[in-house]
């Protein structure tokens, strides 16, 4: 189980796609034991994931947090692991340091080349921060070099898509997750440019796969998973509220990281425990077929169940949005070609991969 920690509202970035309501809550200590405890109650191992706003506001929430874990391990036989979210401006070596002697991922977002980042990631003051977040990267692969990457592409970005995800490879990452900010205004006109991106993506990911490189793209992965393994990958993987929930700064209880603060989609609080009659109503809820979804072809392999996304892009769980019906139905073909001709070229990297289920350690 996954329980993702909201540490604070408050962050050092004001990125033009954030949904998250700036203010100046933080998390109390005891509010974050709390959810330690929860997580490890009657668990063989939990995984913790600090988000924000920019958790690393809050680094002694963080490490007081962290020390109260590895306590509670000796206590409740649980294993903790440890994972956060970051912009990286405040990524230093000592904190840096901390987490590589904690066993932490760090997930550190960069949106592939300047023009891009600096469109939507800024200051206050509207400067683009790219040139430190590149520099904290590099601080960050060289401690632990299979960080992960977390690419937003936008309309606007979205001719950056490729070149992007490239400068991220060459940065030294070997995980870049890169993903569509389904808020955004796209329209029918943006199609024939995301079409010709993912040929271009594929590209890159067949050059990659022949020369021996292991890596992961997002979202490549999952889609060509599905076509070899003949298996559905989102919703195994999805189960809102199931598999993972999200703790406010208050504790309050949520299936995912955009629910937070929506009272309606309140499953309990750290202190009291979950609400497993909200929990299993919220899951099926979201397991029922989308309207139109019943006669699609492709329902079985498509992203449309993922509630965040729905959420995100029309402000309801139960309807899906057009521009990922429309991604789905561009990029699922495009993946399906680009692992046939992987396979016929018997890369092994791609069959070891694929077929053995090999996933880098990361994973």
């Amino acid at each position: 189980m996954l329980y993702t920690l909201h540490l604070t509202n408050r962050c050092n970035l004001r990125c033009g796609y954030c949904y998250v309501d700036h203010g100046e809550t933080d998390m109390s200590i005891e509010t974050a034991r709390a959810a330690v405890d929860l997580a490890g109650r009657g668990a063989g191992r939990a995984g913790l994931i600090f988000f924000g706003g920019e958790p690393l506001l809050c680094r002694g929430l963080i490490h007081g947090t962290v020390a109260y874990a590895r306590a509670r391990e000796k206590e409740n036989g649980c294993r903790y692991t440890f994972k956060i979210t970051t912009n990286g401006l405040l990524l230093d070596d000592d904190f840096l340091e901390f987490a590589r002697r904690e066993g932490f991922l760090i997930a550190l977002s960069l949106d592939g080349v300047k023009e891009a980042h600096d469109a939507h990631r800024h200051g206050a003051d509207g400067r683009g921060c790219y040139d430190q977040v590149v520099d904290a990267a590099g601080r960050l692969l060289k401690r632990m070099p299979y960080s992960p990457a977390l690419m937003t592409v936008r309309p606007d970005t979205l001719p950056l898509y490729t070149a992007g995800a490239q400068a991220l490879f060459e940065l030294g990452f070997t995980y870049v997750i890169a993903s569509l900010d389904y808020s955004a205004d796209w329209r029918d006109g943006h199609l024939p440019a995301l079409q010709h991106q993912y040929e271009l993506l594929a590209g890159l990911y067949e050059r990659k796969t022949l020369a021996g490189d292991k890596f992961y793209f997002g979202p490549f992965e999952t889609k060509i998973s599905s076509h070899v393994n003949g298996r559905d990958c989102f919703r195994e993987r999805c189960e809102l509220g199931l598999r993972q929930l999200s703790v406010g700064p208050d504790g309050a209880l949520y299936p995912c990281v955009q629910f937070v603060g929506d009272p309606a989609f309140r499953l309990g609080d750290v202190r009291r425990g979950i609400d497993e009659s909200a929990r299993q109503a919220l899951y099926r809820r979201s397991e029922r077929e989308k309207p139109g979804c019943d006669v699609c072809g492709i329902r079985m392999r498509c992203n449309h169940t993922c509630a965040c996304l729905n959420r995100q892009a029309t402000g309801s769980i139960d309807k899906v949005s057009p521009m990922l019906c429309a991604h789905e139905r561009i990029a699922l073909p495009i993946a399906d070609r680009l692992a046939e001709r992987l396979y016929r070229k018997g890369s092994a990297p791609f069959i070891q991969k694929q077929y053995s289920g090999f996933y880098p350690h990361w994973v």
